[in-house]
């Protein structure tokens, strides 16, 4: 009779090999459910992939250092299939043949390219062109007897017969501001016309108020001269006609203009927008001129009933929600609500009656009236008074163009 150890011998080597021959079925069968699944994956069309196998799912390894997307050519390109397993590599007569086209390191979709293309199957649209705008820059004005203003110019001085003007450009891209003088006009030695205009919308309008206004009120006083009120008439129809010509040439921009004409002892002073005229009698700033802005209340009447209306916007009163002045020369635009009629008021010079101050709102928003003549005053130059006066209203914050113009009244009596 056999013990327990004779048993074991002979037992133990016979289910040893049943579970070593267990172990190589279970492992064929898994290899062979394997190989059916990728036969299945494979048998799917390349140009019509489905959508339980989308492009990211593709396994696509990356080299450490590929090229910039960009530099790549953009190849036609149909969406792979997951790539066959290794094991099936070697045994392409029982696949589908299958060669993929994406080479290594070709962008995703939604990256950039030259010309765009079909990436995983999903077509990238071609970006337009950048549309390349021209820079528009006015063409500087030119220079005369008004005393014309080069548009790309920071600062500018220049003194006179009886006259000095200090300008300073601000925040804006070019000076639009000018200013004009005729002197020693040969009818009348003693006729004078000076000027201050401030524009808006570009230069178009204060380059041609520059040139034209000054002449066309002198061009008027020939013929109305000896009539009852002939200077204010002409000074009116100098206005009127230098605003008819500009909105004939279709251009968008405005002007605002103070202006002062001096005849045989009297002094007639003329405004539309908010450049100011200040008389200094005995040292007393008296002002002539009245800044026509849509927040005083009788030019805001006059424009509603126009049919415009006045909107505070930001704390700044507007005609239409838009200019910020009432009266100009120029805005076609607006010209039904803004007027170019001037206000117009006349004095007779005495020997109190010492210089004017004419300049553009870049210095009346900073500095009162009584400040501004207090310091021409204080300065025996008056150039020299004109630079302290644009300092004193860049100190105080202001970031507009600015036009200062000293009369010494002296002269032209």
């Amino acid at each position: 009779m056999l013990d327990f150890a004779e048993i074991s011998w002979v037992i133990f080597p016979f289910f040893s090999k049943l579970l070593i021959s267990l172990r190589l079925i279970l492992r064929k069968q898994h290899q062979k459910t394997r190989k059916n699944s990728a036969l299945s994956s494979m048998a799917l069309s390349p140009a019509a992939p489905s959508p339980a196998l989308s492009p990211s799912s593709a396994t696509t390894p990356t080299p450490a250092r590929s090229p910039s997307p960009c530099s790549l050519p953009w190849p036609k390109v149909v969406s792979p299939s997951a790539a066959p397993p290794p094991s099936l590599a070697s045994k392409p007569d029982r696949l589908l043949s299958f060669k993929p086209e994406t080479p290594i390191g070709l962008p995703r979709v939604g990256t950039c390219g030259e010309d765009g293309a079909k990436v995983a199957g999903v077509i990238k649209r071609k970006r337009p062109a950048r549309l390349l705008i021209p820079e528009m820059r006015p063409p500087p004005a030119e220079c005369d007897e008004f005393g014309g203003w080069e548009a790309e110019e920071k600062v500018v001085e220049v003194e006179g017969s009886g006259y000095c003007v200090v300008g300073k450009k601000g925040r804006r891209r070019v000076m639009e501001d000018g200013y004009g003088v005729i002197t020693d006009v040969l009818e009348d030695p003693k006729q004078a016309f000076f000027g201050v205009f401030d524009g808006h919308g570009g230069r178009g309008a204060v380059d041609f108020v520059t040139e034209k206004l000054g002449r066309n009120i002198l061009s008027a006083t020939k013929d109305v001269q000896h009539a009852e009120n002939g200077f204010r008439e002409a000074i009116r129809t100098g206005y009127l006609t230098t605003d008819k010509d500009f909105l004939s040439q279709g251009v968008g921009s405005g002007a605002c203009a103070a202006t002062v004409l001096v005849e045989n002892g009297n002094l007639h002073a003329a405004n539309v927008g908010d450049c100011r005229v200040v008389l200094s009698r005995n040292g007393v700033a008296i002002p002539l001129t009245s800044d026509h802005r849509a927040e005083r209340a009788d030019e805001r009447r006059r424009v509603e009933n126009l049919g415009g209306y006045v909107d505070c916007i930001n704390g700044v009163w507007r005609v239409q929600g838009s200019l910020a002045v009432s009266r100009a020369i120029g805005d076609v635009h607006m010209k039904e609500w803004v007027t170019c009629e001037p206000e117009i008021n006349e004095i007779t010079l005495s020997s109190d009656c010492e210089f004017l101050i004419m300049a553009s709102d870049g210095l009346w928003d900073k500095v009162s009236n009584q400040e501004a003549v207090d310091e021409v005053m204080k300065n025996r130059s008056r150039t020299e008074s004109c630079r302290k006066l644009v300092e004193m209203s860049s100190r105080r914050g202001n970031k507009d163009d600015i036009t200062i113009m000293v009369v010494d009244l002296l002269k032209f009596m």
